[in-house]
C-alpha cells in the first residue's frame, strides 16, 4: 500500500507513519499542498491523508483539487482522508469531497479504521450528529394508540396541477 501524506507538521508524520507503517506500506510525505496533484500524477497512491493546515494550500483545497482533476478525467479517484483540527471543521470537510475525516488528536486505532474503511470503498466520518430515531408523541389522533414521529422521513406537500 502506498500512502500520500500531505502535512507540514513533523508530529503528524510521526503519528501517521507509526500507526500505519509496515513492511508492505510506503509513504510519500508532501510538505506543500500545491505539489500534491503533481505527486499523484507521478505515482497514484492507494490513500491520501491530508492535513487541514498545509502551508499555503490546506487539506480542503487539496481534496477539492483532486476531485476536480478526477471529474475532468485528468486523474483517477484517490481515496482521501482529511485530518481536522476541531469538530467545527466538519462543516468545511463535508463540502470537500473527502472520503473520510478524523478530528485531532489522532490515535492509531482510529487511523487504521479510517484507512480500512476508505481503501475498501467506504467512508469514515467523525463529528457528525447521530441520526435521530422515531420518537413517540402520544395519542395525537384520539384512536387510543400512541403515534410516532419519524424524524428521518421527509414530507413533501401534495400539489395539484
Amino acid at each position: 500500500m502506498h500512502i500520500l501524506l500531505a502535512t507540514d507538521a513533523d508530529w503528524i508524520v510521526n503519528e501517521v507513519t507509526a500507526a500505519l507503517g509496515g513492511p508492505d506500506t510506503t509513504f510519500t510525505v508532501c510538505r506543500e499542498g500545491r505539489l500534491v496533484a503533481g505527486v499523484v500524477k507521478d505515482r497514484v497512491p492507494d490513500l491520501a491523508i491530508l492535513d487541514l493546515q498545509v502551508g499555503s494550500m490546506g487539506g480542503m483545497a487539496i481534496t477539492m483539487d483532486l476531485r476536480l482533476d478526477e471529474s475532468s478525467g485528468r486523474a483517477p479517484h484517490v481515496p482521501a482522508v482529511m485530518l481536522l483540527d476541531r469538530s467545527a471543521d466538519v462543516f468545511l470537510a463535508q463540502r470537500s469531497g473527502a472520503d473520510g475525516w478524523l478530528i485531532k488528536p489522532l490515535d492509531a486505532l482510529r487511523l487504521r479504521r479510517a484507512l480500512m474503511a476508505v481503501t475498501q470503498g467506504g467512508t469514515y466520518f467523525e463529528g457528525l450528529p447521530p441520526v435521530p430515531a422515531a420518537q413517540p408523541v402520544g395519542d395525537v389522533d384520539g384512536d387510543g394508540v400512541e403515534s410516532e414521529v419519524d424524524l428521518t422521513a421527509e414530507e413533501e406537500p401534495a400539489t395539484t396541477g
